[in-house]
């Protein structure tokens, strides 16, 4: 495949689903939206998961092992029949790294720029090769086939969405798509809530997301002191609804599997 062809950029968008009752009629809807979810401290796993199995929805999961408020990690066994009934509802899921890695720049003689956040590097910079890259996104695929009998979709996001040209190239030399995020899909629930109250995020939200959007939250953030998701996704999602939206994994979008990026503008 041409390097032209691996960095043609498909540009897609969020979207939450609606409850099956509500849901506007075929042919009705105002607008597609996708809504995504990373893993984090999944302090809000169950309630996330709640709250889209009440309304119908079906998501995006992008999975790293993460620790957690359990005490364990994300894709430890332990969190097997969660990611199980996950795969039963329907949603979508890709690789967020398995030891949440994130870029720190392009290095010398075609290598990347890394630092674990998590394993036995967690805090180290190194630099990787394309391969060694490649290699840790499959990572996520080989643990969650293991916890669920299932393989991802193929869409990967790097943790704070860093990427580059040469890091969306060693993904997709291995089968991966990478997927962003709409700049009104940034649900900001890692940001503090002192200076970014849930209210004003949500009313961001509502206000600016558009057709086509990709909406990213995390399934629990450490930081921040009021969380995100008990606050808001009942409210937004109702919201949306409201206005017209119909929702769909990232699975349904016309550019899925077309190309090296499901991306856009943060």
């Amino acid at each position: 495949m041409t390097a032209s062809a691996r960095f043609t950029a498909l540009c897609i968008a969020t979207a939450l689903a609606l409850p099956a009752a509500a849901a506007a009629p075929a042919g009705q809807c105002g607008g597609t939206l996708y809504l995504t979810f990373d893993t984090g401290s999944q302090s809000q796993a169950e309630l996330i998961a709640a709250t889209l199995k009440r309304h119908a929805i079906r998501a995006t999961f992008f999975l790293a092992n993460e620790r957690t408020v359990r005490g364990d990690y994300s894709l430890d066994p332990s969190w097997a029949a969660f990611w199980k009934a996950r795969v039963a509802e329907g949603h979508a899921f890709g690789s967020h790294t398995f030891d949440h890695v994130y870029f720190t720049g392009d290095g010398a003689r075609g290598t990347l720029g890394v630092k674990p956040q998590f394993g036995a590097n967690a805090g180290r910079r190194l630099q990787w090769t394309p391969a060694q890259y490649c290699a840790e996104i499959e990572r996520v695929d080989a643990r969650f086939a293991e916890l669920t009998g299932h393989h991802l979709d193929p869409i990967w996001r790097a943790p704070g969405g860093k990427v580059s040209q040469r890091t969306i190239a060693a993904a997709h030399s291995c089968g991966y798509a990478h997927v962003g995020w709409a700049p009104a899909g940034f649900s900001g629930d890692e940001l503090s809530s002192t200076a970014f109250p849930n209210a004003v995020l949500l009313k961001k939200s509502l206000d600016k997301l558009k057709d086509g959007d990709i909406f990213m939250a995390h399934m629990g953030i450490w930081s921040r002191q009021d969380p995100w998701a008990p606050a808001n996704l009942e409210p937004l999602i109702a919201g949306l609804e409201r206005k017209g939206f119909c929702f769909a994994t990232l699975r349904e979008h016309p550019g899925f599997g077309k190309g090296a990026t499901i991306n856009v503008t943060k």
